[in-house]
């Protein structure tokens, strides 16, 4: 069975299948723009609720056309939808429209501008280079179960506020909910595993000297699109601090940022291909943030994507360079002018008079 014929049967099988379960619902094909990816769906939503259950499509054909029985298949979509409705969070639809409610649900992630450039057609959001920050709703997070909802521009106007008011609010409310953490690696690889921060330097693991650590990590305490981070006000600040200067930022993912101090001696390329490599490798994409490498001026107060950086470091430099070969060339002149007051006068030479014999000549 192709894929056209595929989803045509499963869609009515399926809602079919929901039917004997006792539950009628509405069902509709969609394509849904999720961070990083899209896919056709099949949107089921329970007659009587604006709650749904999206079904990848795909998926469940790559299952069949991989040899499962199609009766398993309907089955196990069937079984996927109701746990989905079970699972469901209890949501007020009325405060839900009402922003007042809403504005302290309010958090940032931070995304690839590229990579989700349809998506950012129909939500508000904020360019970072070539990132763009946008704004959810967060409904429930527990231990057993997270929901929130992607803020779109009809969600905005229909709520009667600006893109300008929705930032204000999120860079306000998102720390609340979610806030920074920046742990040197040593501290992060301890945690994972399981063992505290004294056991941790003993085994080396985590230097005696806070000023060796080489690498940092930012993001939340649930770790759930910690790179939104970027965009909180004072997080440039922070890890400045944290770190002891000007440093490079590497996009680990949309989860978390690593921090790499800029002591010099680190090199563009090098964290570049680092990146790079990373993301092909260990990354599953749906979790890529980019490829890119940043850096922050902390004297300057400059966050741009590393090759500006360089860029502006070059120019800065030029510029200094030939401040000192024009200080050097004053020098030189205003040497020469001492040495020139400096030296002894000579007494001017004197005229030859004319005698009045010589005038009667």
């Amino acid at each position: 069975m192709e894929y056209e014929n595929f989803k045509e049967q499963f869609v009515e099988d399926v809602k079919a299948g929901l039917s004997d379960s006792g539950i009628e619902a509405n069902v509709t094909v969609n394509t849904v723009n999720k961070l990083n990816e899209s896919y056709e769906a099949m949107t089921i939503t329970p007659e009587g609720t604006n709650i749904g259950v999206n079904l990848p499509i795909e998926k469940f054909f790559e299952a069949y056309d991989d040899g499962m029985n199609y009766n398993a298949v309907v089955d196990k979509a069937v079984d996927v939808t109701l746990k989905g409705f079970e699972q469901a969070p209890i949501v007020d639809v009325a405060a839900f429209g009402d922003y007042e409610q809403m504005k302290d649900k309010l958090v940032m992630e931070v995304v690839s501008s590229e990579a989700n450039k349809e998506m950012l057609e129909t939500v508000p959001h904020k360019d970072i280079e070539d990132m763009a920050v946008v704004y959810r709703f967060v409904l429930e997070s527990n231990d057993e179960s997270r929901a929130s909802v992607l803020v779109t521009n009809r969600m905005m106007e229909n709520m009667g506020i600006t893109a300008e008011q929705l930032h204000a609010d999120a860079v306000e409310n998102a720390p609340q909910l979610k806030p920074l953490e920046i742990k040197g690696m040593g501290e992060v690889v301890a945690e994972m595993m399981g063992m505290t921060k004294e056991e941790a330097s003993q085994m080396g693991i985590i230097p005696f000297d806070p000023s060796e650590e080489k690498m940092f990590v930012a993001s939340v305490p649930d770790k759930i699109h910690g790179a939104g981070v970027l965009a909180y006000q004072d997080f440039m600040d922070q890890a400045s601090e944290r770190v002891g200067g000007d440093f490079f930022i590497l996009p680990s993912s949309i989860h978390e940022l690593l921090i790499v101090p800029d002591d010099g001696h680190v090199k563009l390329e090098d964290l570049k291909g680092m990146v790079k490599e990373v993301n092909e490798t260990q990354v599953d994409p749906k979790d890529r943030l980019t490829d890119s490498v940043y850096h922050y001026d902390s004297q300057a107060k400059v966050f741009e994507i590393g090759e500006k950086f360089e860029e502006r470091k070059a120019s800065r430099e030029e510029t200094a360079e030939k401040d000192a070969d024009k200080g050097s060339l004053l020098d030189d002149l205003k040497a020469k002018k001492e040495e020139v007051a400096k030296a002894p006068k000579k007494d001017p030479p004197e005229k030859e008079g004319k005698t009045k014999s010589d005038k009667a000549r």
